[in-house]
């Protein structure tokens, strides 16, 4: 008796060893990875499902007949499934496992049937428990497997005693293989989650390491190539590349030409070289990633024979209409194999570099559609001030020349300031500087009946701010306000700290403004606008207005920015 256990224990072992071979082959392929976490998403849970159900069937083909029965480790893959799936895909894989055998016949057969959906069952109570608890990594112990394949077996036993007929045969055949099956299905369950904990591990540590790698990139080479796409910024992004990937060599390219290239080969592969690779100029023509490591595509340098590079990635790079635009060449000499984290990481750097493009060239555009803004305001400022300013200047000449020839500096500083100085920013003495000789205009065409207060802290005046933003918003207070009152005008213009914030304020007198449907006016909309997409929406312009008393423009934005 003790001899056939025996006997029975080692060729259930064998069997085990096949079935626990079969494990570890295809936890090297897709299908485990949903199995590596707790199942929670219905998708998983049919790949759990699907996979289990595999392996509960093949627990009864390789399982070995005895007398009108078989030994089997068919509950191993039906206790996992309730384990990591839940009760319910337990209880799915179990029917699946006990109808194949129950199909089979035999003394045992419905015992066995309805013990295999037991399995499944109690592996999803224990999934039950652990999540509720909050124990999900609990779930991978390969112990705690073991424990529950062996109550599950035990359960197995007491099973066919309780249904299988004629009773003396279910005795003798319990006897016969409870321990072989009690220690084959302990065994077994708890290497086969060795097996999952095992992949789940490295591939954890795959995903650290590519994590790790590619945040180390981002954040490195963040902002680079959003100055643009050349040759400098490129050798820039390309040696953060290879000093944090290690591989043999890293390239960028155009459509034509290298733009940079970092690593082996770097004697004879030179920025603004044309394109020689077929590889690189395949993946640009067809908008593919091009690997080619010497065997399934051939890859041999086509500048020199004897360049030790043998394996090249070639991952595309794209404007914001999916246009290609160049590509990151990863490359590694012959004799050294290339990963599957640099592969992975090579199209994720892509994407990166992509994206960097991209923003790039939108802040190229707003900087041009801001630029266009300016020209715009200028365009319809200029006309109109050139003639009113001459007008004044004829009525002045005749008068008082002295005064004619002070108008005229302040008419050519007025233009100076617009044709000369930055389109970007000023700082706030410049641009009321600017504002300056402009008034000096109208306070001559409007002279006894416009005056104008300035009050300006020293400790205000080097602030910086978008230039070309305070002319209009006097010009309207002017055009808008003052000009149109029977009395005196009067326009305030004065600058203050307000927390963190500079605070300037245009004021006139007249009270007029009234807010349109189409906005206040393009002078103080772009103004608004300018100051909105540099620094956000808490700033930009607000007008406060009592009717017929004043109207007050505040142009609000960060201090810190205004210092900068």
């Amino acid at each position: 008796m003790l001899i056939s256990q025996f006997n029975l224990t080692v060729a259930l072992l064998q069997q085990t060893c096949v079935y626990l071979v079969i494990a570890f082959l295809m936890s090297r392929t897709p299908l485990f990875i949903p199995l590596m976490h707790v199942t929670i998403r219905f998708p998983n849970k049919v790949a759990c499902y699907l996979v289990f159900s595999l392996f509960c069937v093949l627990g009864t083909y390789f399982g070995l007949k005895v007398d009108d029965s078989i030994a089997n480790t068919r509950s191993i893959g039906a206790g996992l499934s309730g384990i990591l799936g839940g009760p319910w895909v337990g209880i799915a894989v179990g029917l699946t496992g006990g109808l194949q055998r129950y199909s089979m016949g035999g003394m045992s057969a419905l015992a066995c049937a309805i013990s295999t959906v037991v399995s499944g069952l109690v592996g999803g109570m224990v999934h039950r428990y652990m999540i509720r608890r909050g124990l999900i990594d609990q779930l991978f112990d390969p112990f705690r497997v073991a424990i529950v394949s062996l109550c599950s077996e035990i359960v197995h036993m007491l099973i066919i005693l309780a249904l299988a007929r004629p009773y003396a045969a279910a005795v003798r055949l319990v006897a016969d293989i409870a321990i072989p099956m009690l220690i084959a299905n302990t065994l077994g369950g708890a290497l086969f989650m060795r097996i999952l904990l095992d992949r789940r591990v490295i591939f954890e540590r795959h995903s650290g390491v590519f994590s790790s790698m590619a945040l180390k990139i981002a954040a490195r080479s963040v902002g680079v190539l959003r100055s643009g796409f050349n040759q400098e910024n490129s050798t820039q992004v390309a040696r953060i590349i290879h000093e944090e990937t290690g591989v043999g060599a890293v390239a960028i390219t155009d459509r034509e030409t290298i733009l940079a290239f970092i690593g082996i080969g770097d004697d004879h592969h030179l920025p603004g070289m044309p394109i020689a690779s077929p590889q690189t100029l395949q993946a640009i023509a067809n908008d593919e990633i091009l690997y080619a490591d010497g065997n399934e595509l051939a890859f041999q340098c086509s500048i020199r024979p004897d360049c030790p590079l043998g394996i090249s990635l070639a991952v595309p790079l794209h404007d914001g209409e999916d246009k290609v635009i160049g590509t990151i060449n990863l490359f590694e000499p012959r004799t050294k194999l290339f990963s599957t984290i640099n592969r992975a990481l090579g199209e994720g750097v892509a994407h990166l570099l992509s994206t960097q493009i991209l923003a790039g060239r939108y802040e190229q555009q707003k900087q041009l559609l801001a630029q266009s803004e300016i020209k715009l305001l200028q365009a319809q400022v200029n006309p109109h001030f050139l003639f009113n300013a001459l007008n004044t200047l004829s009525a002045v000449i005749r008068i008082n020349p002295e005064k004619a020839r002070h108008l005229v500096q302040n008419l050519s500083t007025f233009f100076r300031k617009n044709l000369k100085r930055s389109s970007e920013e000023a700082s706030l003495s410049d641009e009321i500087e600017h504002v300056n000789a402009y008034l000096q205009i109208e306070l001559a065409r409007f002279s006894p009946h416009l005056s104008v207060d300035i009050d300006m802290p020293e400790e205000l005046r080097e602030a910086r701010l978008p230039a070309f933003t305070l002319q209009p918003i006097v010009e309207n207070a002017i055009k808008h306000g003052t000009s149109q009152l029977m009395c005196d005008g009067l326009i305030r213009i004065d600058a203050l700290r307000d927390h963190d914030d500079l605070v300037i304020s245009v004021e006139d007198n007249a009270g007029l403004f009234e807010k349109s449907p189409g906005g206040d006016g393009m002078g103080m909309s772009l103004v608004d606008r300018r100051i909105k997409s540099r620094y956000g929406n808490a700033y930009g312009v607000e007008v406060e207005c009592e009717p017929d008393c004043y109207t007050r423009v505040n142009l609000r934005i960060p201090l810190e920015a205004a210092r900068s």
